[in-house]
């Protein structure tokens, strides 16, 4: 499959068949302009939206029929399986941001996880409806979301062979937010993709040691 960083928390994935999914989307200039990556104009076959706010939830820009899920619950689009699981937006059961989805996307004998804004540690039982991972999409920027500590936290939990961090601070996101830099400053095994917006990622290749993987953002 192919990963792209389109920016903030949205990523096209595309599965080697051809099956594309837009995770996440954002609406260019939303929150007064401190959203600044550009329109996401791609084309998807489902796009999948963890929570109602606006850079998260915009898909009035994406072409082609898409299915777009929204809600928890288990599905199947061509040779795509995915697992909707209802959490939450902040540490105090979703009263200050309400509640969240993270996605389990099956496809090319691996299993991707998106977790969208999440927002606090993770109970046993949501882990185990996440079961392995191999590639996880994980916000590390605080304020709004878990901060680095707390991404780690998690990522030791779950143990993805790559993890590709997300909803952070960037020129073209003014939140006050963390950047990348206080997520990856000390740690090994970390790649930055300077110039790059994408990887390809196949199961005979999955790293041995885990990896985070530093994207560029495409728009």
């Amino acid at each position: 499959m192919k990963v792209k960083f389109l920016g903030h928390a949205a990523f096209k994935v595309t599965t080697d068949k051809g099956t594309r999914i837009i995770f996440d989307p954002y609406e260019s200039g939303s929150y007064g302009g401190a959203i600044g990556y550009g329109k996401i104009t791609e084309e998807a076959d489902i796009v999948i939206t963890s929570h109602d706010h606006g850079d998260h939830n915009y898909t009035k820009d994406i072409k082609g029929n898409f299915q777009h899920i929204k809600e928890e619950g288990a599905f199947e689009v061509k040779d795509v399986k995915l697992t909707e699981i209802p959490t939450f937006h902040d540490a105090s059961g979703g009263k200050e941001r309400g509640g969240n989805l993270i996605s389990v996307l099956s496809a090319d004998g691996m299993t991707l996880a998106h977790m969208g804004d999440i927002g606090h540690d993770l109970n046993s039982a949501t882990l185990k409806k996440i079961g392995k991972v191999d590639v996880m999409l994980i916000p590390i920027g605080g304020f709004f979301t878990v901060d680095a500590d707390a991404a780690s936290k998690i990522i030791d939990a779950i143990g993805p062979k790559i993890t590709i961090p997300m909803h952070y601070k960037t020129d073209k996101c003014a939140f006050p937010i963390g950047t990348v830099d206080d997520f990856i400053k000390g740690r090994n095994n970390v790649i930055l993709k300077d110039k790059e917006s994408e990887i390809e990622i196949k199961k005979d290749t999955l790293p041995s040691a885990p990896e985070i993987v530093v994207l560029k953002c495409a728009l």
